[in-house]
């Protein structure tokens, strides 16, 4: 057990005691922000902007552009769904869960395709090419874009791909020695499943979001 442990944690020797700091702060109000997606609650996007805002600069200096990026698009999708999470759809009601229709596939297909081309360019174009890691990061990274489309449209579909591109995420921070962080995704995993059964009850019921 101690080997496991010291296996784990000996990633962060000679990491810097701040960048160890806003993990654990980000990891923290990761679990807040998600915790209140299950429950439906629109604090979900306020303690999702800190997380998101601490990550751009951790992945930053690990050199995760794909992950990065995700969480420059995740604060304005966060702006966007705060929005669209609160808006009255009747003048009493807020917007409600439901299912993705064709055209929303569409569009969805059109957002995760674009974004694998896109995070491909920025490794070329800024030579950040580092091996298998950078290819599982594109991937995760359109699933989550197209992942944070759909939670910003409250469709239960959202946590679907937060669920696939957790699993991925999982062994990617373990070996990039985001020890934290890849805790947090095994969690947000069991999170996900709890949080799609939770979202079904609500399927097109206009419920009100405080």
């Amino acid at each position: 057990m101690s080997t496991i442990f010291d296996w784990l944690f000996s990633q962060y020797e000679g990491i810097d005691i701040h960048l160890i700091v806003l993990e654990l702060f980000g990891v923290f109000f990761g679990v807040l922000s998600v915790l209140y997606s299950k429950n439906n609650k629109i604090l979900v996007y306020p303690t999702g902007i800190i997380s998101t805002l601490l990550y751009v600069y951790i992945l930053y200096v690990y050199g995760l552009l794909g992950d990065m990026l995700i969480n420059v698009y995740y604060f304005t999708m966060s702006v966007y769904g705060w929005y669209i999470w609160t808006r009255k759809t009747d003048g009493t009601h807020v917007t409600p869960v439901t299912t993705v229709t064709k055209k929303e596939n569409k569009i969805i297909a059109i957002i995760f395709i674009a974004t694998m081309l896109f995070i491909t360019l920025v490794y070329e174009l800024f030579n950040k090419w580092q091996g298998w890691s950078s290819y599982v990061d594109i991937i995760t990274t359109a699933f989550f874009f197209s992942g944070m489309w759909l939670m910003a449209k409250k469709k239960i579909e959202y946590w679907i791909y937060l669920m696939i591109g957790n699993i991925i995420s999982v062994p990617l921070y373990f070996y990039k020695g985001l020890t934290f962080s890849a805790f947090l995704y095994i969690f947000l995993i069991i999170v996900a499943i709890i949080g799609f059964y939770s979202w079904k009850k609500l399927l097109y019921k206009k419920v009100v979001t405080i």
